[in-house]
C-alpha cells in the first residue's frame, strides 16, 4: 500500500497499563489502512515500541521521566504528562497533518485525551474509547466534536466483548480518518447566531437572509453548551459579526437556572473586539426542571410546562433588571462596536399572545433598565415588534450589514 496516501492517526495509549489493548488498536488501525503514530504517556514503566516514548513526553514538559516518577502523586504525574502530550500532539499536527486521534482509557486516560483533543481543530476526527462514556462526559468533551465510545467492560485485557468494542471504535476512527479533509474557508464573512426553538422564527429569517446576502452563518442552541461553543468559535475564528439574540443562559446564570453557560458567557466576542448585536431573546423565562422542582425553587411565579423535564419560569422586573445590569457590565469595556435591540412585543414564543407566560408590560420595562444601565455607551434600538416578527429579524440583518460593511453576493 502506498504509505503516502495512508491517513496519519495519533494513538494515545499508556502501555504501562494497557499494552495489550494498545497493540490491538494499532493492528486494527493499520489493517484499516492507517499510519499509526503511537504516543505513550505512561509513567510507571516504558514498554517500548511507541513512536513517541514516555521519556519524550516528559522531556517536552521540561522533566525527565525519573523526575516525574519521583513526584509520587498520580495527579501531579499526570499534569506533567498532559503538558508534554499536548505540546507534542499540537506540534505533530502542525508538522505532519493528522487525520485522526484515537485514545483509550479510564478516568485518567480519558482526562488526558480530552484535554488534548479539545485543543485540536474542529473537524479533525477525535474518538475516545472510555469507561466514562456512559457517565459524566462534559469535562472530557468540552465544546469540541469529540466522540466517546463506551468501553462496556473495564479496560483490563481483551475478551469477547471488548475485542468487538475496541475494533468498532478503531474502525470508526479509521473510516473518519480516510474521509477527513480539512475544511476550506468558504471565503464569506462568518456570522454567529444564538437561538432556542422559542426564537427559531427570528433566527431562521436572519440566517436565510444573511446567507442569501453572501454570509456564512453558524447557529447555536443556547442550553448551556451552545453558548460556550459560540464563544469558543468567536475567540478563535475569523468572525465578522455575532448576533447574540438568545440570552437565556445569562438569565439562568443569574437566577440558578439549569442552562447556565457560566460567568464568561458572551465575553469572548466583546473582549476580542468583534462587532456584537445583543437582543433579549428568551429572557422572559428561567429554564428549570420538572414543575414540582420549579414551583418549589421559584414559588409564586408563573410557569409554563415545556415538557415533563423542563419548565419555563416567567421572569419579572427584578430578574430583567438584573440581566440589564449584567449586560451593561459585560459590555462596559468592549473593544469593538456593540448594539442592543429590544423587541417591545415579546421575547419568545412563550412571551406572545399565543404563549402561556405572555406579559406585554415587561419588554418596555427591560428597555428602560437597559438604557439606564448602559448609560449611552452603546446604541439601544427599541423595535415595535415581537422578536419572531419579520420586522425584528430584518432590523438585525440591517445592523449586521452596517457593522460589517459587506456588500454581499447579491451585489456582485
Amino acid at each position: 500500500m502506498n504509505t503516502e496516501k495512508r491517513p496519519k492517526v495519533l494513538l494515545l495509549v499508556t502501555q504501562d497499563t494497557k499494552e495489550e489493548e494498545g497493540r490491538f488498536l494499532r493492528q486494527t488501525l493499520e489493517d484499516a489502512g492507517c499510519e499509526v503514530i503511537h504516543l505513550d504517556p505512561s509513567v510507571r514503566r516504558t514498554v517500548g515500541g511507541a513512536e513517541i516514548s514516555p521519556e519524550q513526553v516528559a522531556g517536552a514538559a521540561g522533566k525527565t521521566i525519573e523526575e516525574v516518577r519521583a513526584l509520587g502523586h498520580e495527579g501531579k504525574c499526570q499534569a506533567v504528562m498532559i503538558e508534554g502530550t499536548l505540546k507534542l500532539a499540537l506540534e505533530l499536527h502542525t508538522q505532519t497533518g493528522l487525520s485522526g486521534v484515537l485514545a483509550i482509557g479510564g478516568s485518567m486516560g480519558t482526562s488526558l485525551a480530552g484535554i488534548v483533543m479539545q485543543q485540536l481543530p474542529y473537524g479533525l476526527p477525535k474518538l475516545i474509547i472510555s469507561t466514562m462514556a456512559s457517565g459524566f462526559t462534559p469535562p472530557f468533551i468540552g465544546v469540541k466534536d469529540i466522540t466517546m465510545h463506551n468501553a462496556v467492560c473495564d479496560i483490563a485485557g481483551l475478551n469477547s466483548i471488548t475485542t468487538e468494542v475496541y475494533r468498532n471504535g478503531a474502525l470508526a476512527l479509521a473510516g473518519m480518518a480516510h474521509g477527513y479533509s480539512p475544511a476550506v474557508a468558504m471565503g464569506k464573512p462568518l456570522v454567529l447566531v444564538s437561538t432556542l426553538g422559542t426564537t427559531e422564527a427570528c433566527a431562521r429569517r436572519v440566517r436565510k437572509t444573511l446567507e442569501s446576502d453572501g454570509y456564512e452563518v453558524m447557529v447555536f442552541h443556547t442550553t448551556g453548551t451552545g453558548g460556550k461553543t459560540l464563544d469558543a468559535i468567536a475567540a478563535e475564528r475569523d468572525v465578522a459579526c455575532v448576533v447574540d439574540m438568545s440570552l437565556v443562559e445569562i438569565v439562568d446564570l443569574l437566577n440558578g437556572g439549569i442552562c447556565s453557560a457560566g460567568p464568561d458567557r458572551a465575553k469572548a466576542a466583546v473582549q476580542r473586539g468583534l462587532p456584537v448585536i445583543f437582543a433579549p431573546g428568551n429572557c422572559d423565562f428561567i429554564i428549570a426542571g420538572p414543575i414540582e422542582d420549579a414551583s418549589a425553587r421559584y414559588p409564586g411565579k408563573r410557569y409554563h410546562v415545556h415538557n415533563p423535564a423542563l419548565t419555563a419560569v416567567r421572569t419579572e422586573e427584578a430578574e430583567l433588571a438584573g440581566v440589564a445590569q449584567h449586560m451593561a457590565g459585560l459590555t462596559a469595556e468592549a473593544k469593538g462596536p456593540v448594539r442592543f435591540f429590544v423587541p417591545l412585543h415579546g421575547f419568545s414564543n412563550h412571551d406572545s399572545p399565543a404563549g402561556h407566560i405572555h406579559d406585554p408590560s415587561l419588554p418596555p420595562v427591560f428597555a428602560r433598565h437597559l438604557e439606564a444601565a448602559v448609560a449611552g455607551r452603546h446604541p439601544i434600538t427599541r423595535v415595535d415588534a415581537h422578536i419572531n416578527d419579520e420586522a425584528f429579524a430584518d432590523a438585525l440583518v440591517t445592523c449586521v450589514h452596517e457593522l460589517t460593511g459587506y456588500a454581499g453576493a447579491q451585489h456582485g
